[in-house]
């Protein structure tokens, strides 16, 4: 190691070019411009200096050498560079990096020596190998203190090397205690600079989240956990749940306790629920938790532990119950001035079509009466009042809803009696009295739409004296199976999510009663499923596997029989590993329906967690052709969506792996293909997907177009989209000879204007980040029953399209005061942009328009407070927000 000059620093070589220095420039001339170019006298100046202080470092005397040392430590920790290059100590000083390498092994140890581990740790950051992790093994070596002043790329680039050292000494069972402390100086910098995405990604890397929670503070708190539960996303189970339980205590200890709420729900966690009630003493924020509980469909009880006074305790109950619901709704629809009712031909709009569509309709037929009983009953649901079913009954005596009633044959009364309770929906208490004069009829079919009504009514809302229940509870025993089914799915869509102990033991024994119909046990087993929704109960799962292992074979090959799965699934819906065992046991199941058991399980118990393992298991499915006319490959395509609608990338790329099943999966595939997108886009009319759909809605095979046609309405449900009410107007001319067709397309048209469109199906809330289990196991149970519609929507089974009423939300902003009354404020509109991850303080909102509240929110809307006065008690602005008064706000004027 003598001091031979560097070969770099012979005259007229530029020391710009790095790597090419050792290649003599051909032509002189150019040779010098390039030099001035790139070495300005200063630089010049900096590079001989660095290559004294390089030589000085190898001298004998420690005197010099620790000069050199801090003079060129100095030296790089004060180079500032931009963006694009490399700092230019660095550069200078990439030559001498083996040379001071090489001196580093012969030094003895001293101070010096850490001092020149850490200068050579920053300079493995331009000159080592790949993959040969140098930098970290000086940091290791050098000294273990402040890691921040070699600046942010250094850091970063550490925190790379230590999760591929991590990963190699897990393997090999080494100690890690050396990186760990590293880790924690890392961390700790990066929470106190802004990068907590960096931060969270290290701890992930070397599997110790927990160390976060120390480490984080109120500055960036909200940053933190927002990254940590979109990233919960992407991770397999059960990593997600730690993700988002570290999550909940960085909120609970800053107290963002409405985040904290939400992120309980998204774990299900009933103990966290309570602890967020319990740790907050401000009855004016408990009033905003229960908002949320309640637009999630969460049954809770306020006992004295989290709400002292009786009276507070009342009011509390009653927003979780969503008794307020109705109200609110209607408030919204006053002020949009859509409160006037419409008949169905205001949504069919025949004046707009040429000549031979609307001279059909004249006819009064029993089926198109059933459909614009839906229709009616989809466009004014929630409004209380129509022209069909309501009319005040001193018009004619006898009052002319009965008339319309009539109108209907047989189990097409059940539906329309049951409409009524839809128009009146969440108003219980006019809807029961309205409903009673059908209960004293002789028509059995009258009685079960009146059931069926009491059941829609109450959807999503909880009262303490259980009226569904006192009303519907007799009916479950009564011979007539349309009375019994009635009742039956009255008390599943009544008290779906409510894990009632009552209804289990009314239900419970009809699975098991061996006089009863096929279909009386297939509504049993959806309706038991729906109250028990996620609940994992054991006791239903045996008594419904029991009920199938009893079917015949023949009724194993009926459509009905494979509600009995649905019913099973939804037990465990959302739920994951927990669905093993009984998947284990439904391979025991008759040859008939077992894959179509085992494929119905999967999906329900992997719904909405994005595992790609399980899309991949279900494309497998899809890839087998069938020889004996097995049906399971219709619920692995729903799988498919209901598995990947969490996330919208996965959504993206569903849709395309679903354009490819439509090319080359056979046909009972491309029957589901068209409901698997309907609930990708479920109210979110995209484009593509719509084009798709119109494509396949005039499809050769009539259950292809027919599948495609429901589901433009669901993808439009409740959004009035004038692109897809004007296909569907074309379908209805073009299908107009076609009853079971036109049907479906007058289905459409009413879901399209659903509520006119103030509701809204989609599952999602709070930003698309809570899955509302009651919702999708509405959705899930009405696509499945669609999978074979010419035997249960177009048999006399009709009525099931009330399922979707699980799912029926206002999709509506509402800010109260703080006595929650409606509270008109100016509040942003807009499309709401992910900014989770990017620094400083970007907007959250585009393209905004300003409106004042009460205001509807579109899919993928987003909407923030447009003035000061306020202080909004949820984040989230969505459905009923309470807002209080700014106490530091002062009025221009």
């Amino acid at each position: 190691m003598s001091k031979n000059p560097d070969p770099n620093s012979t005259a007229g070589k530029p020391a710009g070019e790095e790597a090419t220095v050792k290649v003599p420039a051909k032509d002189p001339k150019k040779k010098d411009d390039k030099k001035d170019e790139d070495l300005s006298e200063e630089d010049l100046a900096l590079k001989q200096q660095l290559e004294l202080y390089v030589e000085r470092v190898q001298d004998a005397d420690p005197g010099l050498q620790k000069v050199a040392l801090e003079s060129m430590r100095q030296e790089i920790r004060t180079a500032t560079s931009s963006m694009t290059s490399v700092p230019k100590p660095l550069k200078f000083l990439r030559a001498h990096y083996g040379t001071l390498k090489g001196f580093y092994e012969k030094m003895p140890d001293s101070d010096l020596k850490t001092l020149l581990a850490d200068i050579l740790s920053v300079l493995a950051l331009t000159m080592s190998a790949e993959g040969e992790r140098e930098s970290l093994k000086y940091r290791l070596l050098g000294s273990q203190g402040d890691i921040g002043s070699w600046g942010h790329e250094y850091v970063r680039n550490l925190a790379g090397e230590i999760g591929q050292e991590y990963a190699k000494r897990q393997s090999e069972e080494a100690p890690i205690d050396d990186l760990m402390e590293l880790v924690q100086q890392i961390v700790s910098f990066d929470m106190k600079h802004n990068a907590e995405p960096d931060a969270v990604d290290l701890l992930i890397e070397v599997e110790d989240l927990d160390l976060l929670v120390e480490h984080v503070d109120s500055s960036n708190c909200k940053r933190t956990c927002a990254y940590l539960s979109s990233f919960a996303k992407y991770l397999p189970g059960p990593d997600d749940m730690l993700v988002l339980d570290i999550a909940y205590t960085i909120y609970m200890k800053f107290e963002e306790y409405p985040l904290a709420l939400v992120t309980a729900l998204a774990l299900d966690n009933m103990q966290s629920i309570k602890q967020v009630f319990t740790s907050c003493d401000d009855n004016l924020r408990k009033r905003q938790f229960c908002y949320i509980l309640a637009r999630h469909g969460q049954t809770f009880d306020i006992d004295e532990e989290m709400c002292a006074s009786d009276e507070e305790r009342e009011v509390l109950q009653e927003i979780v119950n969503n008794a307020k619901l109705s109200e609110g709704y209607l408030a919204l629809a006053r002020d949009i001035e859509v409160m006037e009712a419409k008949t169905p031909d205001d949504i069919y709009k025949p004046h707009l079509l040429d000549g031979r569509a609307s001279a059909g309709a004249n006819v009064d037929s029993a089926r198109q009466n059933l459909a614009a009983t839906f229709v009616n009953a989809f466009v004014n649901a929630g409004f209380g009042q129509d022209k069909l079913m309501t009319v005040p009954s001193e018009a004619t005596s006898g009052g002319s809803s009965t008339n319309w009633l009539f109108k209907n044959k047989e189990h097409g009364k059940a539906s329309a009696a049951a409409s009524l309770g839809m128009i009146l929906l969440w108003d219980v208490d006019s809807g029961l009295a309205q409903l009673d004069k059908y209960f004293h009829s002789t028509d059995t079919h009258v009685i079960a739409g009146a059931l069926l009504g009491v059941g829609i009514v109450n959807c999503g809302i909880k009262n303490d004296c259980d009226p569904a229940l006192a009303l519907l509870a007799d009916y479950c025993d009564k011979d007539d199976p349309s009375v019994r089914i009635g009742a039956i799915m009255g008390l599943g869509l009544a008290y779906a999510g409510a894990q009632n102990e009552q209804i289990r033991s009314i239900l419970t024994p009809i699975l098991g009663d061996s006089k009863a119909s096929l279909d009386v046990i297939a509504f049993t087993a959806i309706s038991l499923g729906l109250v028990y929704v996620g609940s994992c109960n054991e006791e239903i799962a045996q008594a419904i596997i029991f009920a199938l292992m009893e079917r015949s074979e023949s009724e194993l090959g009926e459509p009905l029989a494979r509600l009995l799965p649905l019913g099973l699934g939804l037990l465990y819906l959302g739920k994951q590993e927990s669905v093993e065992a009984t998947a284990e046991v439904s391979k025991t199941f008759h040859e008939k329906i077992r894959k179509h058991c085992d494929m119905t399980l999967l999906s329900c118990a992997y719904a909405g967690t994005g595992n790609v393992l399980k899309v991949q298991q279900f494309l497998g499915q899809c890839a087998q052709h069938l020889e004996k006319g097995e049906t399971y490959q219709g619920p692995a395509v729903l799988g498919i969506a209901m598995v990947a609608m969490s996330e919208e990338l996965g959504l993206e790329m569903t849709i395309r792996s679903l354009e490819h099943l439509l090319q080359y999966g056979e046909q009972n595939i491309r029957r589901a293909v068209p409901l698997a997108l309907g609930l990708l886009c479920i109210s979110n009319p995209k484009v593509n997907v719509m084009d798709t759909l119109s494509r396949l809605s005039h499809d050769s095979d009539t259950e292809v177009a027919m599948a495609a046609i429901v589901s433009l309405g669901l993808i439009g449900a409740g959004t009035n989209n004038a692109r897809i009410a004007g296909m569907l107007r074309n379908l209805s001319s073009y299908y107009y000879k076609e009853a079971n067709l036109l049907f479906c397309v007058r289905i459409a048209q009413g879901l399209v204007h659903l509520g006119k469109g103030l509701i809204t199906l989609s599952p999602y809330h709070s930003e698309r980040f809570l899955l509302s289990p009651t919702a999708l196991a509405g959705l899930i149970t009405m696509l499945h029953i669609c999978l074979d519609m010419k035997a249960i929507i177009l048999g006399k089974y009709h009525y099931v399209l009330y399922f979707l009423t699980l799912a029926m939300q206002p999709r509506m902003l509402m800010t109260v005061d703080e006595n929650l009354k409606p509270l008109s404020v100016p509040v942003r509109v807009g499309q709401a942009v992910d900014v989770i991850g990017q620094a400083g303080r970007p907007k959250t909102i585009t393209g905004f328009q300003t409106h004042s509240t009460p205001v509807l929110l579109a899919a993928g809307d987003r909407a923030e407070l447009a003035t000061e006065k306020y202080i909004p008690l949820s984040p989230i602005l969505e459905g009923f927000v309470i807002l209080k008064e700014n106490p530091e706000y002062r009025d221009d004027n």
